[in-house]
């Protein structure tokens, strides 16, 4: 019988995730896997909590990597704060935004969404004014949104919040290790992200964060969290302390991955990541031009590590994006909801926020079109 995995192709993801894997990740993924509860493995996961405090800009305790991708990031950050008929407020511009409520609504949770038009940004006006109409336990955005490339006002709304009993929740999937991520000076509480974006290590794990507000809440529930695999009342007791107590078999060579995502970009250094990721979009806005293709977002709003390009007229937007793949060997991605056909989406991060990448991509792009 033929081992499918001998003929697994080699492409360049420059969709909007995931990226291609840094080979020094690979590298440690193939280590010797540990036990769970090994003393090694403990002093990785020690590690791995400081690395993902730098990476967030946060002295938060409570910060771990949550066993599943990205939505479980966004999962247990409501599961465990939400409570049946919670007042929540969305800040919705894109299917994250969109995601978030239909997420926060099957906890039974009062959803309010404060909707702005797909490729612009959330207006911080119309916030202030939101929120003088009532009192909500959690106001939640999407620093990057992936969907429309738009980077959204965090600080901004953050400013809002402060002196207010509102929790203020934050998705930084697609910008955490891509552009500065400060979650203390933000005065956000419930953060997560995931590892297959700007981290460049595969999907499977959602890096998060609860500030100590975040945690007084969780420990006044008047009920049991409903998700027994994310509650994080018994997940501290794994991440946490010098006798850990089992909860469930963790993805020991994912972390060991995620150990060395962070390992690379800490050595680095994040001023050099977030200059060489600005940098890249950059030379891909630039030859763009040159094509005359024009991007989405305007440019203050706009995210190196995830570009919306607007499809010129006459060009198959489809067809393009399946001879890159198929003759090229890179993959991007389409359009969703009401930008499906109308835009692409390049994404630059973590190991792909190089030259050679953006040059490859742009050749093969004039290629196709020249035709």
């Amino acid at each position: 019988m033929k081992n499918m995995l001998d003929d697994i192709p080699s492409i360049l993801l420059m969709g909007p995730g995931p990226s291609s894997v840094a080979p020094a990740t690979y590298h440690a993924l193939s280590r010797q896997s540990l036990g769970h509860l090994d003393p090694t493995f403990i002093q990785i996961m020690d590690e791995i909590k400081a690395g993902l405090q730098t990476l967030f800009g946060t002295e938060n305790a409570l910060t771990v990597p949550i066993s599943g991708t990205g939505s479980a990031g966004m999962e247990a950050a409501f599961v465990n704060m939400v409570e049946r008929g919670d007042k929540v407020l969305i800040l919705q511009n894109g299917v994250f935004g969109q995601r978030m409520a239909d997420v926060a609504g099957r906890l039974g949770a009062e959803v309010t969404e404060l909707t702005f038009p797909w490729g612009t940004p959330v207006i911080v006006d119309q916030v202030a004014e939101q929120l003088k109409k009532d009192d909500y336990k959690i106001v939640a955005v999407v620093h990057a949104e992936t969907s429309t490339g738009v980077r959204n006002p965090v600080q901004e709304i953050g400013d809002l919040l402060r002196g207010k009993d509102t929790l203020y929740l934050v998705d930084t999937v697609t910008s955490l290790g891509g552009i500065p991520v400060e979650i203390d000076k933000w005065g956000a509480d419930i953060v997560y992200s995931g590892t297959q974006k700007c981290l460049s290590c595969p999907p499977g794990l959602a890096p998060a964060s609860f500030s100590p507000a975040a945690v007084e809440k969780l420990q006044s529930r008047s009920c049991k969290v409903p998700n027994w695999y994310l509650d994080l009342t018994m997940l501290t007791k794994y991440w946490e302390g010098k006798t850990r107590v089992y909860h469930h078999t963790a993805p020991i060579n994912m972390l060991y991955g995620l150990y060395q995502a962070i390992w690379n970009v800490l050595d680095e250094g994040l001023e050099n990541v977030y200059a060489r990721h600005k940098a890249a979009h950059e030379r891909l806005v630039a030859g763009l031009a040159d094509m005359g293709w024009q991007m989405l977002v305007e440019e203050k709003y706009r995210l190196p590590m995830l570009n919306t390009v607007l499809v010129p007229e006459g060009v198959d937007e489809a067809a393009m994006r399946k001879e890159l793949l198929d003759t090229y060997h890179i993959e991007i991605g389409s359009g969703l909801g009401p930008l499906a056909g109308k835009i692409i989406r390049i994404g630059l991060m973590g190991y792909n926020a190089q030259d050679c990448c953006v040059d490859r991509l742009l050749d093969a792009m004039r290629k196709i079109t020249a035709k």
